[in-house]
């Protein structure tokens, strides 16, 4: 039998049977949020697989586990495609029905809200959205397979609902109190970018030491910055999303951290992780990593 993963020595005298009546192993929950990686160690990772032979090969394969362990974020940016080229091949006329029908503005939310928040998330104005597209091939796919399909979907989410309710809060009461113009209750306004900038503030806390502060704060610089030239709605919208995604993050690794000292057994250390030959050092996605056992 050969081990995947590692196993345990057996001591002198002792063959599978007694193995086997061993009482097992204890383990502790871990939890994606606490999950961190050290940039430098996986630079180094990355250095030393490249320098082995059959590069594309290997590249080709990482690609491809890559994008197979993130198919929220490839059927995203399968379906930003799909949108773009539907409003390519429809006449003008049609092309901004279908834009201001799904904008999260003050008359369609007052409308439609739940309709308008999904539909809105799907729909790009204006070029080729290939900067969206890539970014979800990347990023996204990265801060997937890190959090899991489902808390991915919650992160990105709760950024894009959270901040479209704020900001079209805000947009409804400079509108009823005369300190904006009326036709900025009926500007488009679609497309993911508050769902991105949310779950790129979470991905704040996957890596540790000054990498996470450099992220932070090239975060808040951009955002914040964009926010005091343009003084858009849009603006302060990336701001409030990039804010909801650093609480969101900042609470459930709090709670996850609580989480894994009360159900770890007395005694119990950080448990020793075994990668074979094959591994690039990167976590499973949406969990952890398996136990010791036999093929």
């Amino acid at each position: 039998m050969t081990p995947r993963y590692g196993t345990a020595c057996v001591p002198p005298g002792r063959g599978p049977s007694t193995i086997a009546a061993m009482p097992p192993v204890p383990h502790r929950y871990r939890s994606p949020w606490t999950r961190t990686i050290d940039i430098a160690d996986e630079l180094r990772r990355l250095r030393s697989r490249w320098r082995r032979p059959h590069r594309s090969r290997r590249a080709a394969r990482a690609v491809r586990d890559h994008l197979a362990a993130a198919p929220a974020s490839v059927c995203y940016a399968f379906t930003l495609f799909v949108t773009y080229w539907t409003l390519r091949g429809a006449n003008e006329i049609t092309d901004r029905h279908i834009i201001f029908s799904a904008s999260t503005n003050l008359a369609n939310m007052r409308r439609d809200p739940v309709q308008v928040l999904v539909a809105s998330a799907f729909w790009v104005d204006g070029d080729f959205p290939w900067e969206f597209i890539i970014t979800f091939l990347t990023v996204m796919a990265a801060a997937e397979r890190w959090l899991g399909t489902l808390r991915w979907i919650g992160v990105f989410t709760i950024g894009h609902v959270g901040a479209t309710l704020t900001t079209v809060t805000g947009i409804a009461y400079a509108v009823d109190h005369h300190l904006i113009p009326l036709r900025v209750a009926l500007a488009s306004d679609v497309g993911p970018s508050y769902g991105i900038s949310a779950v790129l503030a979470a991905l704040t806390f996957r890596v540790r030491g000054v990498p996470r502060l450099l992220w932070a704060g090239l975060l808040i610089l951009v955002y914040v910055g964009a926010a005091v030239r343009g003084r858009t709605f849009t603006d302060y919208g990336h701001v409030l999303a990039m804010t909801i995604g650093f609480l969101i993050a900042g609470t459930a690794v709090l709670a996850a951290r609580r989480l894994e000292r009360e159900s770890a057994p007395d005694g119990l250390g950080p448990r020793p992780v075994l990668l074979d030959e094959g591994d690039g050092g990167f976590d499973q996605p949406g969990g952890d990593r398996p136990e010791h056992r036999h093929q």
